[in-house]
Formats: C-alpha cells, sequence, structure tokens
C-alpha cells in the first residue's frame, strides 16, 4: 500500500508560533545553521514550553541541565511531533536522540491514555540502533522520559530492551505480561523475536533509525527490510545520523511519506569545536607515541582502533603502564562491555579503548580527547569518532596517527575535511596530488562535491569503496536494499 499523505498525531503548535511569517521561521533557521528541505514544513520552536510538552517532562529535562532546544531539536522536535517523516542530519553531539526519543514517548503516552494496551500488545513506538551499546544508551534516554511521567499524573509506560548477549525470553516476557509502549532494539535480535512471534508490529506507528548509515554499513539491509515487513499499518519513520550517503537518500525518498530534511551542517562534516591533530607515526611507534599522546589532555581519553586485536593489545601496553584503562569490542561478551562502559562514565577509568562500536551515537559528555590508532578507511567513520568529543558546546581534542600503511583515498578525503573546517594540513597530506583540483570546475557545474555515490571528499565514483563492496555483493546475488532500488521497489 502506498501513502501520500503524514499521521495525524493531534500535537500543533502554538497559535502564536502557527502565526509567524516564513521570514520569520527562516531568521530563526539562520541564526542556528538549520537548513529544511520539504513540503510545508512545521515552524521552528527555540523553547520547551512552547512544544506544549507535560511539566514533569520539562522538569526532568531542567533536572538533566537541558534548558533549551539544540539546533537540531529546535527544528527536529516540531516534525516528529507533528507526525511528518523525517530525515535528521547533525554533527555527533547535538541532542539527536532527544529529538526522537521525546516524541516517541508523547505518542506513546497519548495512545495510552486513549486505549490502553492489553497483554502481548506492543510496541506503540520502535528504535534500532546498530550496536547493542548504543541501544543501551536510548533505552536509558527513553526511560528517563517514562519515569518523569509517572502515575498517578500520566498513565503507566512500559518500555523494552531488545538486544544480542542477553536472554530473549526475559525481554519478551513484559510484552506477553502487561504490554509495552516504547521498544529500544538492535536489527538482528528484534528480527529474531519477531520470527518467533515472541513479539509483533501490529500496532507500531513509529520507526525511528538511529545512525541509519552505520546499519547500511555493518550489512543490516536485509534485517531492516524484513523488521520493515512485520508493520500492518501506516507508520511515522525518522532516519537520524550525523552522516547521510546517497543511498540512504534515495532510501528516504522512496520509503518515507512526504519527508522533511532538518540538516544542521553539512552532512558528514565534522564538529568545528573538535581540534584536529594529525601526526605521522611509524607503525612499529605508535604505542610509544600513544603515551605521549594521552599526556595533551586530563581524562577522560577515548582510543579508536580498527581491529579487536590491536585494541587488546593498547588495553595490555597501558595496563602494563600504569594507566587504568578499559577496553570494549565485539569479541568480548555483551556484560563485559556494559561494565566497562559503565565504569568508564562514571569515572572510575580514565581511558576506554574501543573498536568503532563505540564511535556511534554513545554519549560520554565530558571527553577531553579521542586518539585515532589507526585512521578508518570510511571518513564517516572518522567523523564519528572525534565527534566523541567536543560535545554540547564543548572544545575538545582529536589526535590521528597516520603513516605508509593509511590509504591514499582515505588521507585525501582526510585533507578536505580539514580543509573545510580551517584546520592546520600537516606536510604529509599537503604533499598529496589531490584529483580534486581537477575535477573541481566539474564538480561546481554539477553540485556533487567528491563521490556521487558515497559523498565521500577524497575519491570518485570511480573509486568508491562503498560501491565496490556493493557490486561485489550484488555480484553474489544479495540484492542492495538501500541502493539504487529503494525500498520502494519492494511489494
Amino acid at each position: 500500500m502506498e501513502y501520500t499523505k503524514a499521521l495525524e498525531t493531534g500535537w500543533k503548535p502554538p497559535v502564536r508560533v502557527r502565526g509567524m511569517t516564513q521570514a520569520e521561521c527562516n531568521m530563526i533557521r539562520e541564526k542556528w545553521h538549520i537548513l529544511v528541505e520539504g513540503v510545508d514544513a512545521p515552524p521552528p520552536i527555540s523553547s520547551f514550553k512552547d512544544l506544549k510538552l507535560p511539566a514533569e517532562v520539562i522538569e526532568y529535562l531542567r533536572s538533566q541541565g537541558i534548558l533549551r532546544p539544540t539546533p537540531i531539536q529546535i527544528q527536529g522536535l516540531p516534525v516528529a511531533l507533528s507526525g511528518r517523516d523525517m530525515v535528521g542530519v547533525a554533527f555527533t553531539g547535538s541532542g539527536k536522540t532527544l529529538a526522537f526519543g521525546l516524541p516517541m514517548v508523547m505518542l506513546a503516552l497519548q495512545d495510552e491514555a486513549t486505549l490502553p494496551l492489553e497483554p502481548g500488545e506492543g510496541p506503540v513506538g520502535l528504535c534500532l540502533a546498530p550496536s547493542r551499546e548504543l541501544a543501551n544508551q536510548t533505552f536509558e534516554v527513553v526511560n528517563g522520559f517514562i519515569q518523569a511521567l509517572r502515575p498517578p499524573a500520566h498513565p503507566q509506560l512500559r518500555s523494552v530492551l531488545i538486544i544480542g548477549g542477553m536472554d530473549g525470553r526475559e525481554q519478551t516476557d513484559p510484552i506477553q505480561r502487561y504490554g509495552v509502549h516504547v521498544a529500544v532494539a538492535t536489527p538482528g535480535r528484534l528480527k529474531d523475536h519477531l520470527k518467533r512471534r515472541r513479539m509483533n508490529l501490529d500496532i507500531c506507528r513509529y520507526l525511528s533509525l538511529d545512525e541509519a548509515d552505520r546499519m547500511v554499513d555493518l550489512g543490516f539491509e536485509d534485517d531492516l527490510r524484513e523488521v520493515m515487513s512485520y508493520f500492518k499499518g501506516q507508520r511515522q519513520t525518522l532516519l537520524f545520523s550525523a552522516t547521510m550517503p546517497e543511498k540512504i537518500n534515495t532510501f528516504a525518498r522512496t520509503a518515507l511519506v512526504q519527508p522533511v530534511t532538518v540538516n544542521v551542517g553539512r552532512a558528514g562534516a565534522v564538529n568545528l569545536d573538535v581540534i584536529q591533530e594529525i601526526e605521522y607515526v611509524k607503525q612499529e611507534d605508535k604505542l610509544v607515541h600513544l603515551l605521549d599522546s594521552l599526556q595533551k589532555t586530563p581524562p577522560p581519553v577515548m582510543i579508536f582502533s580498527e581491529n579487536k586485536a590491536d585494541v587488546d593489545s593498547i588495553h595490555e601496553y597501558l595496563l602494563i603502564k600504569g594507566v587504568d584503562a578499559v577496553a570494549v569490542h565485539g569479541g568480548k561478551a555483551q556484560e563485559d562491555r556494559q561494565a566497562a562502559i559503565a565504569r568508564f562514565k562514571a569515572g572510575d577509568q580514565d581511558v576506554l579503548i574501543a573498536t568503532d562500536v563505540a564511535s556511534k551515537g554513545l554519549d560520554f559528555p565530558n571527553i577531553q580527547h579521542v586518539v585515532n590508532f589507526d585512521m578508518p578507511e570510511e571518513i564517516e567513520n572518522y567523523v564519528h569518532r572525534i565527534g566523541r568529543t567536543g560535545r554540547a558546546g564543548r572544545t575538545g581534542v582529536a589526535t590521528t596517527f597516520i603513516n605508509r600503511l593509511t590509504p591514499e583515498t582515505t588521507l585525501l578525503d582526510l585533507k578536505h575535511l580539514l580543509q573545510e573546517a580551517k584546520q592546520r594540513i600537516p606536510p604529509a597530506l599537503e604533499a598529496l596530488d589531490d584529483p580534486m583540483d581537477i575535477a573541481a570546475e566539474v564538480a561546481a557545474i554539477s553540485g556533487i562535491k567528491g563521490c556521487a555515490y558515497c559523498g565521500g571528499l577524497g575519491h570518485r565514483v570511480t573509486e568508491c569503496p562503498k560501491l565496490n563492496s556493493v557490486n561485489e555483493r550484488a555480484a553474489k546475488g544479495a540484492r542492495d536494499f538501500f541502493g539504487a532500488d529503494g525500498f520502494g521497489g519492494e511489494t
């Protein structure tokens, strides 16, 4: 079935806000560097009171030190609360979780007040995340709003976390006993529960994909397609990320109904509050040089590496040197991963070493310094990694080690990001021959900056590593769900 109109939620901004002229709306958007695309986009709202949120939610936000919406929330919350499909793009640490989590809870509250859930029913709202850690963090944020809306002033809301590494029956037991309003999940485990009929999406009307591009990179295309097939009616769909490759835009055009795109800064751009320092370090000298880098700032510090073996080696080396450090990667048990992150967040450990499992979306508010032990192959991962620092208006430092083993296309992407952010470019990058200089005139005419497929800045589409990966999967018979055909091509 094809839908042409957005869902009705019953929420409307105050009359004063609805009466703003287009010029007044544009003035607010220009002030906060908000770009909006879409038909009849709701007006921006720069105070929580004007969003008509319950007093308990506003008080809870105040207790968390959140006094006013961030730019992505100023435009994103009105869009989500009004029932519109949305593509939200903003740098990491900008408050995207609140922008999709709070409207989900408000929709669940409205449904429960209208018609209470029965055992076996729910969820009303669903959020999908690419990693267990990010799903757990989102679950905690959503639960904060649910706890603020306690009886007797409001109906009792219930939530469930559905991730791997935990007892599946315990996760779905609350659904069978009471019914749940909100679910936060990773795609693989959710798909498993749906196939086993331990839960259903019959009444689910709200779907949020957090770090949507990362889910595609991790190979969750088919899982997402299968999850979406379980919806019985129209849903409101929101895609959020700090980067938004072209294949995600293609998906948005085919799967979303009259979407509104809210972009705070260019998609894939780095946070300008992060000071980027690029250092040329020989492979054999990295561990020794790492100790020197840790002296730049006080803790807490995060160190990222591409593979699990290097994470374990760095962890062991730092422990020998007397550094309080914990490590997280996909090869560790879920309980160990959660315990390590909890100790780091609590300030019991000074350093967290991790693979990219901890680079997407996780909120560590006070990170002073991020060290890239090696440069990731894809520039989006670099943007996510260094986005762990410089959050909520604070300034942070990101140190990245490069050497002759770093691919040249990756270094060119890095060079362009540094130029865009007006950061110092080291001689090793300055000396690179830049094919983008030759293609600059063509890019200006076409409007495409960098790769036409993934948006990368240091290579053209003929050399795109993501496109090559998609073509390899296609040759093996796997369909590119988020590619040229989009989700809308499925029947």
